[in-house]
């Protein structure tokens, strides 16, 4: 028989209190809806929630709510839907943009996906442990992970319904309901498979390993409660087959980056990424030590049903590569939710002892308001930034072609948020721009504008200076094989001092510091003071 580690509980989570008893104020309901709702408060003052890759996002969503209607979107792209697992937010905001708009439908449902995610955190833990524990507040901020932060929208919304669905298994194996459990989830697995493929292979682990503790919490060996598990389990296995008829039908999308030890080391510390370093990786720092905290504490422990799910995902992360079926990162995506589970594991051996319970309690809560401030104080920045650079828009004709290139200033812990603004122009004004990311078998949207050459389509935007970490176009090179001809207006943004004659051929129309909007024109109305005026204009950050 396999024993527990020492580490963990051994026995069940303590009953709940007796009815009618006073609760701590960490498990009663204001504190349940403070959380959720603090959630919220970070995409209330951007118009457009200002995360990496939303820009990108937002000109599919408008490619196919509008596709049928519009001569300049067809000109260049083409759209179908597929039953595959990356769906999530595009199911939702295309037909509630047809209400709303692209925009506001985007920001509608970006902002409700960390409150979504922190009330699964808590569903679990009120199941796991009958009660919430003091520290649940420290796991809450991992809403707004670094996945989230990139602008991974569809997993992040597969996650957050995966954390639902747990909750909901978790509530159902209590109660013995197993045949209702059983019926609900085949449902239930293709709605967070249609969100993300990710989102429904993480609620299968979770669930396969909860089954399986609790197998065993009834008096069955390890080895048959291991059968038992994967048995229950099996009732979310039916997406399987659109996933292998999906990727019979792709082409290309490789996977390697295998046991990239580097990356994974940094994807520890980069759990929080968003703006400034040391208060992230302090954060990050932060949450690993809970845990190991719990595990020292005399006084505190892990539950076993929990802390073998953090296990279980743990394991996953080293597994994975970095890179599947062509879709970066995909490692990275797991860190937030395999800590933020750890955390949830959190709890008394014995009965709460309430004065350490108040301690670790207004701690967490504390942790909770610090990341949540600095959160939105992040998002404010980003979006007063980003609105005064749209307004170079308010100078393009609809139906425009445009050139963006964005510097890539290697590196830098600050999240990049303008690799995908210039999607923008596609919403606003159904221009082409060459910041889509069109990809085999995982996306729907197709780009084809043959004249645009390597610039049709994303990284083409990104450009980089001599000695970066990643290979890329500098800013020479990719204006100097940018064709003209093929392209109405040249966006440059958050771009560093070039020289004038970089952009001969180019007349400025619109700029502030380190941004400018070019017009196309041929070199021979270009004249010399046109060109100086180029030089005066184009400024980066730096000068």
């Amino acid at each position: 028989m396999i024993k527990t580690p020492h580490l963990v509980a051994e026995q069940a989570a303590p009953a709940a209190l007796p009815k009618g008893s006073p609760r701590p104020w960490w498990e009663g309901r204001p504190f349940v809806a403070a959380m959720i709702l603090l959630a919220f408060v970070p995409f209330l003052y951007p118009a457009i929630p200002p995360i990496v890759d939303i820009g990108g996002h937002m000109g599919r969503y408008k490619v196919a709510a509008d596709l049928a209607t519009s001569p300049f979107l067809q000109q260049w792209f083409s759209f179908r839907w597929l039953p595959i697992g990356n769906l999530g937010v595009d199911l939702i905001v295309v037909p509630l943009s047809k209400l709303l708009g692209v925009e506001p439908a985007t920001k509608l449902v970006v902002m409700s996906i960390p409150p979504m995610t922190v009330a699964g955190m808590l569903w679990v833990a009120r199941e796991v442990h009958n009660r919430l524990p003091p520290t649940v507040a420290f796991a809450l901020p991992l809403a707004f992970g670094h996945p989230f932060m990139f602008g991974f929208v569809n997993f992040a919304l597969s996650m957050a319904l995966a954390l639902l669905a747990f909750g909901l298994w978790l509530r159902l194996g209590r109660l013995g309901k197993s045949r209702l459990r059983a019926i609900l989830f085949v449902p239930i697995s293709f709605i967070v498979f249609f969100a993300h493929t990710f989102g429904w292979g993480t609620l299968g682990l979770m669930c396969f390993s909860a089954e399986c503790v609790r197998q065993h919490d009834r008096g069955r060996s390890w080895w048959m409660a291991i059968l038992r598990g994967a048995y229950h389990a099996a009732v979310m296995a039916l997406p399987v087959l659109l996933v292998v008829l999906w990727r019979t039908e792709a082409t290309g999308g490789l996977t390697h980056k295998w046991f990239d030890w580097d990356y994974k080391w940094q994807y520890l510390l980069r759990m929080f990424r968003d703006r400034w370093e040391a208060f992230d990786i302090a954060s990050a720092a932060v949450v690993l030590a809970v845990p190991v905290f719990a595990l020292i504490h005399p006084r505190l422990t892990l539950s076993r049903n929990l802390a073998f799910s953090g296990l279980m995902l743990a394991a996953t992360y080293v597994l994975l590569p970095r890179i599947v079926f062509g879709s970066a990162y995909a490692d990275m995506r797991l860190v937030p939710f395999a800590a933020a589970i750890f955390i949830l594991a959190v709890r008394f051996k014995n009965e709460t002892r309430f004065p350490l319970a108040t301690w670790l309690a207004v701690a967490a809560v504390g942790f909770m308001l610090v990341r949540i401030a600095g959160t939105t104080a992040s998002m404010a920045i980003a979006w007063n930034r980003q609105k005064v650079q749209l307004q170079a828009l308010d100078h393009v004709e609809r139906g425009s072609r445009i050139a963006v290139l964005v510097w890539d200033r290697c590196e830098r812990w600050t999240l990049r948020r303008s690799d995908h603004l210039g999607a923008i122009a596609t919403v606003r004004k159904e221009a082409y721009t060459n910041d889509h990311w069109p990809m085999a078998g995982s996306t729907l949207m197709t780009v084809r504008y043959p004249a645009a050459g390597w610039f049709q389509r994303d990284p083409s935007q990104i450009v980089r200076d001599p000695g970066c970490r990643h290979e890329g176009w500098s800013v020479r090179a990719a204006l100097y094989n940018l064709p003209h001809d093929a392209f109405d207006y040249l966006w440059l943004i958050d771009m560093r001092p070039i020289p004038a004659d970089w952009v001969d051929g180019w007349r400025p129309v619109w700029a502030v510091k380190g941004s400018i909007l070019l017009k196309h024109v041929p070199l021979s109305e270009a004249g010399e003071e046109q060109r100086l005026r180029t030089l005066r204009t184009v400024r980066g950050p730096g000068r």
